[in-house]
């Protein structure tokens, strides 16, 4: 690896650099798409190589992905045959960091052995969140539909493997269903997962993505059998550097997987512009990214698509920004014209 410039330049394509791709695909390429949100989930998925957002609505509807608690206790959406074994995976670390909080809001270990008890059997049809409190109270398990208690005992459940997110059925929120049978997944085939849609990467970036403890980050790199290619960094074997080529510039939605995959952002975003970017409040917004560098940020403002860049965008980098901005514009139906200003 012989600078940031190509360092870049492979991550970029190891995330955008695929083939058209149907969304449980374009999900198993990035190892999980961050799914709190579900426009940033379309956007993220659009960047990846889904034609069109209603691919995503129905791959829901088919059982093709589901969405749950994983990497970092955070919701991801994910293969469905790939769920059940990242569950599993991540329970006991989910469900230790959980315990604090659900003692205090009353979930105790009583309440939730009677959900998990009867919860598999209230959730045909899917239910939302209130919903489902509303059958388990039915079904004697006292839990407060008020306030964090509903959203902790989820999460609660989903770590056991009971539910997982499914199709929309309520404004904002889908349904939770039964948590489809899959193959089982090891620290390592994580760590591979990880190294195909994030490498040249470390254990310390693993260990940042997942939530992991340095040390079982580590292991896992051994177990995935990562190659190093610089110190610190390392690829699985056989990943060939990108072709060369003009710039991959992709605009990427809100709390995009890619800038969440790392220990640090300080190689693809300058450092005196992070609060543009990151403005606190957990908030990531919308940004351009070209070979891997972000470039600027971007949003819809009063009928155009505004792409506030960082500073002057090479040529090349602005013809690939055209080409991709109108992509944006088909893949949401409207057709927006494209401002660059500089910030």
């Amino acid at each position: 690896m012989s600078d940031d410039a190509e360092l870049l330049r492979w991550r970029m394509h190891a995330q955008f650099g695929g083939r058209p791709a149907g969304v449980a695909e374009a999900a198993r390429r990035c190892a999980g798409v961050q799914a709190q949100d579900a426009g940033a989930v379309r956007l993220a998925l659009r960047a990846r190589g889904v034609a069109g957002p209603g691919e995503v609505a129905a791959a829901y509807e088919a059982g093709e992905v589901v969405a749950t608690w994983l990497m970092r206790g955070t919701l991801h959406l994910v293969p469905a045959g790939d769920a059940a074994g990242l569950v599993a995976l991540f329970r006991e670390r989910r469900l230790a960091a959980g315990a604090r909080r659900r003692r205090e809001l009353g979930l105790t270990e009583e309440l939730c052995a009677r959900a998990l008890a009867v919860a598999p059997a209230l959730l045909d049809p899917p239910p939302s969140r209130a919903a489902l409190v509303a059958r388990l109270r039915e079904h004697g398990v006292p839990v407060e539909p008020a306030g964090q208690a509903p959203a902790h005992l989820m999460a609660f459940l989903a770590a056991h493997g009971v539910l997982c997110r499914g199709a929309d059925v309520a404004p904002r929120e889908p349904g939770h269903r039964p948590v489809p049978p899959g193959r089982e997944v090891t620290a390592g085939d994580l760590a591979r997962g990880y190294l195909r849609a994030f490498g040249p990467a470390g254990p310390a970036d693993l260990a940042a993505w997942a939530g992991l403890a340095p040390v079982d980050a580590r292991r896992a790199f051994e177990a995935a059998g990562a190659v190093e290619t610089a110190p610190g960094l390392a690829v699985l074997p056989g990943a060939a550097p990108p072709p060369s080529g003009p710039p991959l510039v992709r605009l990427l939605g809100p709390y995009d997987t890619y800038l969440l995959g790392y220990r640090s952002r300080d190689v693809m975003l300058d450092p005196a512009r992070t609060k543009l970017v990151n403005a606190g409040g957990g908030v990531v917004r919308p940004v351009l990214v070209a070979d891997g560098r972000v470039l600027g940020t971007w949003r819809r403002a009063g009928g155009e698509l505004l792409v506030e860049a960082f500073g002057p965008l090479p040529a090349a980098v602005r013809a690939g920004l055209a080409e991709e901005a109108a992509a944006v514009g088909e893949f949401r139906s409207e057709a927006l014209p494209l401002r660059v200003a500089e910030v």
